[in-house]
């Protein structure tokens, strides 16, 4: 398969800092914040309509009490936009699978088919119980699988929907636009219970950024639940990146961000994520111990993100034929989404593609826009 690249919406604001990490000084919250650009609806207008310039395929939009929600804010976006998809963050806990099964019919109707789904089980108890959720990690794993069996039940239903688990009890359900193709599902987890679940169920299963020996361990792992599951899937992972002219000046931009994040900020932040019960979020914290000196996990992967900022914590830093290598070889790997995302995002954007993914178009690895699917099996809604 083909390269498909794609951006961030930061709807939980940006800046040229690493976002959420202050700039590692003591002073008030309101000088930190200086340079801090508010997620207006306006501001994330203008890094849509450049992502779908640029050629990206779609922008994932995160989900979070700490950000805006991401189907409003999508839905907003799809009426100034005309080609980009939106891959929409969501935690299946939190909502009837019938109505979100529900909002992605419509979604689709009016967006033309523009919707990808990013399944969120949660990982941060702390945080599930915010919303009232008080399963443990498991048990909101099996409470996903059930969601998604029931999600594409009632999409792909002809007539009224039943279904009967631990999680859900569902009687005729249906949609009155139905039977409607659901789009594809992205789904990320470590965890031997999530890996479990995306290759029972999903599109693409996510990867954070981690060396090509680990991808490649994982990618083995998830591809064989999946045969013996009878399926296949596609596999996307999770990058920020710094593209530059040369080498020497994307590593200056690394240093840049690192020189503003003090060594407290660092040990608050990684207590508190060593406190979590993700295993993915262990995992990226493992690549550099909390130590600024050991950041390069990989030529040209950065771990400095995960210092200071939970989720995805690695970078793809170098030339723009450096980053571009890099990508080529995760994709040797079977990695065929990249999701990736930069500080600020809309100037990152234009770094990138006209560095990296130009360099990556001119080998022929990026897939051509008028191929791109609109949902899972190319079905036009």
């Amino acid at each position: 398969m083909p390269i498909h690249l794609h951006w961030y919406l930061p709807t939980n604001g940006d800046s040229r800092d690493i976002v959420g990490s202050g700039d590692g000084s003591q002073r008030t919250l309101a000088a930190v914040r200086t340079g801090f650009r508010p997620p207006s609806i306006d501001y994330l207008a203008g890094i849509a309509r450049a992502a779908e310039q640029l050629g990206f395929e779609a922008v994932l939009t995160p989900t979070g009490t700490w950000c805006e929600d991401a189907w409003i804010t999508t839905a907003a976006l799809s009426s100034v936009t005309t080609r980009l998809k939106f891959l929409v963050a969501f935690r299946p806990g939190l909502i009837s699978p019938t109505l979100a099964a529900h909002q992605a019919a419509t979604f689709q109707r009016i967006s033309g088919g523009r919707l990808l789904l990013n399944v969120v089980t949660g990982g941060d108890s702390k945080e599930q119980r915010r919303f009232g959720d008080h399963l443990d990690h498991d048990q909101r794993y099996s409470r996903t699988e059930e969601f998604l069996t029931v999600l594409r039940g009632v999409s792909d239903a002809t007539k009224p929907f039943d279904f009967h688990g631990a999680h859900f009890d569902i009687e005729q359900a249906s949609i009155a636009f139905a039977p409607h193709e659901p789009p594809a599902i992205f789904f990320g987890g470590a965890s031997p219970a999530a890996e479990r679940v995306a290759a029972r169920t999903v599109d693409t299963y996510l990867a954070w950024g981690e060396t090509p020996a680990q991808i490649a361990e994982r990618l083995a792992r998830v591809r064989r639940l999946a045969e013996e599951a009878g399926r296949t899937i596609s596999f996307g992972i999770r990058f920020h990146v710094l593209s530059r002219d040369t080498s020497a000046q994307a590593w200056a931009e690394a240093d840049r961000l690192l020189s503003r994040i003090d060594d407290a900020r660092i040990e608050e932040t990684q207590r508190t994520l060593e406190a979590g019960e993700s295993v993915g979020q262990q995992r990226m914290t493992a690549l550099h111990g909390g130590d600024r000196r050991k950041l390069e996990v990989y030529p040209n992967i950065w771990a400095g993100y995960g210092l200071v900022r939970a989720g995805a914590g690695t970078a793809i830093v170098g030339s723009h034929q450096e980053v571009a290598d890099r990508i080529a070889e995760y994709h040797d790997l079977g990695i065929d989404h990249f999701i990736l995302s930069g500080q600020p995002h809309l100037e990152e954007a234009y770094h990138f593609a006209e560095g990296a993914a130009a360099e990556l178009r001119s080998r022929g690895l990026v897939a051509p826009q008028q191929s791109l699917d609109t949902t899972r099996n190319g079905v036009q809604p």
